[in-house]
């Protein structure tokens, strides 16, 4: 296939989508391999002495044709994948783990650099080159470049075998997901369910070709449900299915795969020389090792674990006044908290909902980001999508500069996995004096309209946008020189402080006022239900913290031992949730086999990061809310010191620049109102 044919392979500044076909791609994929291999081997097979410049630079510049069809390929498969785009996935990923190790594992390119560090203290780097040395050299041992021939080999093998396991078992989640459906013809079984997800429901089933209503396991289907459906037999049946998802037996089965996965991964670990892949993992995050991860998670699960038990000793009471409810099951959790809620702060979603249109909201944010960091965002339409949901923003700042391009992906549909994330489809850097910016992309499952409503966003979903819109923020404002520094190129555990700082604004009645306002009347939120959202904020702080630990204990369970003694992937889940378990056990259930963060995404020995990153940003808006949320000055500080430096220095100097000393528990502990519990212990 010539240039001329093939969009991915001509020169584009915006990802193609409409002219791109499914047949694209292989051969793409074949000739910016090829190309990188060869700007690979003009680097090592260079004749002049190694330097910075024509060897640590140079391979940091190379790969840009492969790296920018390979972020327009990886991102359709989770937002708009087919079979055909999984088959080629599972076909590409071998192909690119093997370029990848053969630059890891290529003698002289790593000679060269072992070259350039040695003579590191005498090469008057900037902070930028020193950090992007330390990493090229630290990426080349860390990934085998000191191993024997053999050792080597079975190095190839193995990242070859983990980057096909990765994917079957995101395929497997997925198809799972779709091939569950709750399907009702008796309006009766709806009775709690408000008319939105009543509405949504039926537009389902419609849109399948069905009478009544379709309940399916995507969020916005799921989780109302759960919330609010009065049959309690229905949400055992909906909750079993959600939580037995790749755990039947059946060809979509991922308990080999997760076995073969852990296996894998620590065989590779001890290959490089590593106890364990935890301790592989974290050598580069801010906690280090994973000793200090779980003593971490542990001193959280001390002070959150009374306050834990206390809370759902309250459910439990509340749930059998209501209903006589002997046991309190897995599936009555979050309806009796939502009755509990209501009761207790005589707040409910439905009553938020109508001032949370999602247009609404997405402006909102918008005009947070304009007052922080001085951002104007307008909506463009000439820009090629993947998906006519996909809405497009060109992103400026306040004296007409061009900052980025923003791409917003929002609702469920059949060929997009669970969840919300964040994505790049162009980074940031800036070579021969053009700083080349980026175009950054938010991908979420939100509740879709119905025919006589617009998306009207939980407020669950609303901090979920602010979220995702925090990591958009640090890829937008990226200004380094050097691509694998960019944006959201950080310390795993230093990668949610953006996103989660930012949540913080949805508590606030200064940022409320700006877009809370109701879908029909244009009334601003009422300062009552602002007051009851912050009242409410911290209730059953104690259970969602267990929650949190329970993962992050989990994947530490998976990844900081030796798994070769693990045979039931079930028994072995269920010991891990030992000390955070509140409800009776379910054998039916599994969370490992979906837990797609940490065997498909990269949060493997790093889910406990979300607490950590936790600990940073209530910190962090600890100072903004000393000297006003919108203060500029804070701000700019914020962006200068955290959001545009990506990965150039360690995070902690970087944080200590922006707030003057390191992040103190205390300021989280107050937020979740555990601050209480710890002055008991």
């Amino acid at each position: 296939m010539s240039q001329h044919t093939n969009p991915l392979l001509n020169p584009f500044s915006e990802a193609p989508f409409s002219k791109i076909e499914n047949s694209h791609f292989m051969p793409a994929f074949e000739e910016a391999i090829a190309k990188t291999r060869k700007e690979i081997d003009g680097i090592s097979d260079n004749k002049t002495p190694a330097t910075f410049a024509n060897t640590i630079a140079a391979l940091d510049y190379s790969g840009e044709q492969l790296e920018r069809i390979s972020s327009i390929f990886f991102n359709l498969n989770s937002a708009e994948t087919n079979d055909e785009i999984q088959k080629i996935a599972q076909e590409v990923s071998p192909m690119l783990s093997a370029l990848g190790n053969d630059i890891t594992l290529n003698e002289q390119l790593f000679s060269r650099i072992k070259n350039i560090y040695a003579q590191k203290d005498d090469l008057d780097l900037s902070v930028e080159e020193k950090t992007l040395l330390e990493k090229k050299y630290k990426g080349f041992t860390r990934n085998g470049a000191n191993l024997s021939e053999d050792k080597k080999s079975r190095l190839r093998e193995i990242d070859a075998a983990l980057s096909k396991l990765k994917l079957t078992f995101g395929e497997n989640v997925l198809a799972e997901t779709n091939a569950y459906e709750l399907h009702l013809t008796n309006e009766k079984d709806l009775e709690g369910l408000p008319d939105s997800a009543k509405e949504a429901a039926a537009a389902e089933a419609t849109s399948r070709d069905k009478e009544g209503w379709v309940i399916t396991l995507n969020y916005p289907s799921y989780i109302p449900f759960m919330k609010y459906a009065d049959n309690r037999a229905l949400r055992k049946e909906l909750a079993l299915a959600f939580g037995s998802r790749a755990f039947k037996g059946n060809a979509h089965d991922n308990q080999a795969t997760i076995l073969e996965l852990v296996k894998l991964r620590h065989e590779r670990a001890n290959l490089l020389g590593y106890q364990t892949h935890a301790h592989f993992v974290l050598e580069e995050r801010m906690a280090e090792n994973p000793e200090k991860v779980e003593n971490f998670l542990n001193e959280l699960l001390e002070k959150a674990k009374p306050a834990a038990e206390r809370e759902f000793a309250q459910l439990e009471n509340f749930a059998k006044d209501q209903d006589n409810i002997a046991t309190l099951q897995k599936w009555d959790g979050a309806y009796y908290s939502e009755k509990l809620k209501q009761q207790l702060f005589s707040l409910d979603d439905e009553q938020l909902k109508p001032y949370f249109k999602l247009e609404n909201v997405i402006a909102g944010v918008f005009k947070v980001a304009e007052k922080l960091f001085g951002l104007q965002f307008e909506q463009v339409h000439d820009v090629d999508v993947y998906h006519e949901d996909v809405k497009t923003y060109r992103v400026t700042d306040n004296n007409g500069n061009y900052i980025a391009l923003f791409y917003a992906d929002f609702h469920p549909r059949k060929g997009k996995r669970g969840g919300a994330w964040m994505t790049s489809f162009k980074g940031q850097k800036i070579e021969n004096g053009i700083n080349e910016r980026p175009q950054i992309s938010n991908v979420c499952n939100f509740t879709p309209s119905t025919p006589s409503k617009p998306s009207l966003l939980t407020f669950n979903e609303v901090t979920t946008l602010f979220h995702e819109f925090g990591h958009g923020l640090h890829g937008m404002l990226a200004n380094t020189t050097y691509p694998s520094l960019s944006g959201t190129s950080v310390y795993w555990d230093f990668v949610e402080l953006p996103s989660q700082v930012l949540e913080n604004w949805c508590y606030e009645k200064e940022a409320l006022e700006l877009f809370a306002t109701h879908y029909e009347t244009g009334e601003v939120i009422p300062m009552e239900l602002v007051q009851k959202i912050k009242d409410a904020a911290t209730f059953q702080e104690g259970i969602q913290t267990l929650r949190q630990l329970s993962f992050g204990l989990l994947d530490m369970s998976w990844h900081g031992n030796d798994p070769s003694g693990i045979e039931d992937i079930k028994k072995f889940e269920t010991e891990a949730f030992q000390e955070t378990n509140l409800y009776p056990e379910t054998p039916e259930t599994c969370m490992s086999t979906s837990f797609a963060h940490i065997f498909q995404g990269g949060y493997s020995s790093g889910y406990y990061s979300y607490k950590w990153a936790e600990v940073l940003d209530a910190d962090a808006f600890e100072y903004f809310k000393e000297e006003g949320i919108f203060n500029p000055e804070i701000g700019k500080k914020f962006q200068e010191h955290v959001l545009s430096k990506g990965g150039t220095e360690n995070p902690m100097t970087l944080y200590k620049r922006f707030r003057g000393h390191e992040p103190k528990p205390e300021a989280l502990l107050k937020r979740a109102g555990l601050l209480e519990v710890k002055k008991m212990i």
